[in-house]
């Protein structure tokens, strides 16, 4: 008897057709972060080791700008334009005005590369005042009043690229270095914010058995402790209070990590990648410290929360939120797990490869470019078709 008579046979429908690219703001922004890291630090790392000739790009200033309010920006920018929609009820930029915040952001991404300094600033300061805009209309419509914060965090990432082009210019009395630290503390409030309502909920979702909690002080303290961080860079205190404070830190977050039971996670690799993600902050936090006492660089600890926390929570969140927003499982496949690995993998390499390794400082910097430019590069071809086509559950976004 064939195994059609009696019983009925199990088809896999067609994948659907259509361009969704300007459906929802994760589509366009995650394709354009991800090619952009990929390309952008391959090129930073062949200058840096020579293989190319330098050029403008081959500043540490503009490696700096780029991965935080190129790259980064990019990716949070996505998810709050995909979150907020589904906090609130009610559309977020889409179609033409999402072009249009895409078309701004890579604007911003080739005038730094020009002479043209008041136009790099203008642009790059007004990405996230429009992210702000698309987000907080929904938000204040709604009177969804726990998320307001975000319209503010964006905004005064505005305010820390337009300080960052101005002290470049000379026309601001304020280092380039303390604009992108300030940015950092910004991203690291919003991983912290973030990480705090997601990482429980997915491992409790994901891992059976597990029973990841939440206590309420801590959680007061984790956050309030990162806006502390955040005040005293704003206000230049001197590194031994920073690092103090940043010591101090380390250790909240380490019991807040502890509590969501990360042990249990390494099986599940869509769970793994976001704990072992968090794990970097409390390393940043502790070589932050450290490099105020003078014990390790500060550029060490700036990559552990670069690398290590912001690109392995991004690539976490930017496979399981485009999974979870195009109707799919919610289970990683080999190439994501690839990509998880890579993105460790460059963290590892590039901090404690350095502080191992102080004399092969070049070969770190380039192995570990050369491990996250693959993991994006990874990405960005294997969601260019989960991006760019309409959901397989035929709903909307």
């Amino acid at each position: 008897m064939s195994p059609e008579i009696g019983s009925i046979a199990k088809v896999t429908p067609p994948p659907p057709k259509g361009f969704a690219l300007w459906n929802l703001g994760f589509r366009p922004f995650y394709l354009l972060a991800s090619s952009y890291a990929a390309l952008a630090v391959l090129f930073w790392a062949l200058q840096y080791a020579g293989a190319i000739p330098a050029a403008r790009a081959r500043s540490p200033a503009w490696h700096g700008h780029e991965m935080l309010f190129g790259y980064t920006l990019a990716v949070v920018a996505g998810f709050l334009l995909t979150a907020v929609r589904n906090w609130t009820s009610r559309p977020t930029p889409s179609g033409v005005p999402l072009m249009l915040l895409a078309a701004l952001w890579v604007a911003g991404r080739m005038l730094v590369l020009t002479p043209w300094a008041t136009a790099a600033a203008v642009v790059n300061a007004a990405f996230p005042v429009a992210v702000a805009i698309g987000i907080g209309i929904p938000i204040v419509q709604s009177r969804n009043q726990r998320n307001y914060f975000f319209v503010a965090l964006m905004l005064l990432l505005g305010l820390a690229v337009l300080a960052f082009h101005l002290g470049s210019q000379g026309a601001l009395t304020w280092p380039q270095r303390a604009s992108l630290q300030v940015g950092l503390d910004v991203v690291l409030f919003i991983l912290a914010v973030m990480g705090g309502r997601v990482i429980p909920m997915f491992t409790n979702n994901g891992v059976p058995g597990a029973a990841a909690t939440r206590h309420p002080v801590l959680e007061k303290l984790a956050l309030g402790g990162v806006f502390l961080v955040l005040a005293a860079d704003v206000l230049q205190l001197p590194l031994g209070i920073v690092g103090a404070i940043a010591l101090v830190v380390a250790a909240v977050h380490a019991a807040r990590l502890w509590l969501w039971q990360p042990w249990l996670t390494f099986g599940t690799p869509i769970v793994w990648v976001l704990h072992v993600a968090y794990a970097w902050i409390v390393v940043y936090l502790v070589l932050r410290g450290l490099a105020a006492l003078g014990v390790v660089s500060g550029l060490l600890a700036a990559h552990a929360l670069t690398v290590g926390a912001i690109g392995g929570l991004t690539i976490g969140m930017m496979t399981r939120t485009a999974r979870g927003h195009t109707g799919r499982p919610l289970v990683a496949d080999r190439a994501e797990v690839i990509c998880y690995v890579l993105v460790a993998a460059a963290a590892a390499i590039r901090v404690l490869g350095g502080i191992a390794a102080p004399g092969a400082y070049m070969a770190t910097v380039v192995v570990s470019g050369a491990c996250w430019s693959a993991a994006f590069a990874l990405y960005a071809v294997r969601y260019w078709p989960i991006l760019t086509r309409p959901r397989l559950d035929g709903k909307a976004g």
